[in-house]
């Protein structure tokens, strides 16, 4: 999950929900080597108990992004900006294990398929739909479609996914139906 930068200071949303990621699995922060990714990085370590936090950084590594047009305000690379390899160094020092497993956990895992299947992306109503995913799951209402997905997947299973899907365009019908 991302932090949007600077606005998570003023998105409660995102961080209650940063919290109870805390509560429930932990979090892994790791941001820009710049001072704006210091704030956001104490401001985060400063909101959840730090027995659930753990912090990567990755080295200052001077030049400029091939996405940006000029080198950041500090000439930093930011985490986009550095390779795997560095990022996986920064994770391996902070004492973070990662294995590639070839993304087969065993588990069905929700995707943008199952969200538009489900009516809740690219279909008619699908914003009030998603809407009311978010609130059954109490999830943030700016979350992104793609924040989404990655965080379903961390709080939920898919078959509890599909029930609360099936409850809700069931409920959204016959709303419809009402007019509502």
């Amino acid at each position: 999950m991302t932090t949007d930068g600077f606005s998570v200071f003023k998105d409660k949303e995102k961080l209650q929900l940063i919290k109870r990621l805390a509560k429930t699995r932990g979090l892994l922060v790791l941001t820009d080597s710049d001072s704006a990714g210091f704030m956001i990085r104490a401001f985060i370590g400063g909101s959840v108990p730090q027995d659930s936090v753990i912090h990567a950084y990755i080295p200052d590594i001077f030049g400029k992004e091939s996405r940006k047009t000029e080198a950041s305000k500090e000439g930093k690379l930011g985490v986009e900006g550095v390779s795997t390899r560095v990022i996986m160094s920064a994770l391996e020092k902070a004492g973070v294990i990662c294995e590639e497993t070839g993304g087969d956990s065993g588990r069905r895992l929700i995707t943008n398929i199952d969200l538009y299947e489900d009516g809740f992306s690219g279909t008619q109503h699908s914003k009030e739909k998603r809407q009311r995913l978010l609130e059954h799951f109490a999830l943030p209402s700016r979350l992104s479609s793609g924040s989404l997905i990655s965080v379903l997947n961390t709080f939920t299973t898919y078959d509890e996914y599909k029930a609360a899907a099936a409850e809700i365009n069931k409920n959204f019908g016959l709303l419809r139906k009402d007019g509502s």
